[in-house]
């Protein structure tokens, strides 16, 4: 009879080739097949909160959003620091546009994992509609300096991002000089009229 670690051993390397397996039908986009070998190895290693915050991102490409954040939950229960889970708690939020719940797992995921670019990304985006634009081009700097040095493709739309916020940037740096050269402009009248009122000349 096998030892009890032989046998959790042999679990824990059936349940990854499951992993594996899902992984590799998810890129080829055969969710189905994603999802069914997801399940198994769940099956075979029930407490591994990554199975199931990978299953559900898989879900959420899938549209099947519902039973994405079922299984978001259930691995934030198992591991609360779950940092999959956390940004797919994230993108939810992000597409219904609640951008404080947003922000708040985006940056869990980010603290979970500090290497992530897409984590970048969705915070820069986060912080962009919540419309504090100086942290959201701080972080898509990050995230598009990330993606350039993994040779990511999606490089394409952080650099496109990053061009619109140094754009915003410059109009409201003439937008703020504007209203400072007005603003002396009216000091300087109102000290003309305190002299003239003092009979000063």
């Amino acid at each position: 009879m096998p030892r009890i670690d032989q046998h959790l051993g042999f679990t824990r390397f059936e349940a990854d080739q499951y992993y594996k397996q899902a992984l590799d039908a998810y890129k080829k986009g055969d969710f189905d097949t994603a999802i069914d070998n997801m399940k198994n190895a769940i099956e075979a290693l029930p407490r591994k909160a990554e199975y199931y915050a990978a299953r559900g991102l898989m879900y959420l490409d899938d549209g099947v959003t519902q039973s994405a954040l079922d299984d978001f939950d259930q691995a934030l229960k198992i591991f609360p620091h779950e940092m999959l889970a956390h940004y797919g708690r994230g993108i939810v939020a992000y597409k219904d546009k609640h951008w404080d719940e947003a922000l708040q797992h985006f940056t869990s995921a980010y603290y979970a994992d500090q290497q992530r670019p897409e984590t970048l990304y969705y915070l820069a985006l986060t912080y962009y509609n919540k419309r504090d634009y100086p942290s959201a081009a701080n972080l898509m700097k990050l995230a598009n300096d990330r993606f350039e040095a993994l040779n990511d493709k999606r490089k394409a739309d952080s650099g496109k991002w990053l061009r619109e916020l140094a754009k915003m940037a410059d109009k409201t740096a003439e937008l703020l000089k504007g209203t400072t050269d007005k603003a002396f402009g009216s000091d300087k009248a109102f000290g003309s009229e305190k002299s003239l009122a003092s009979g000063d000349s």
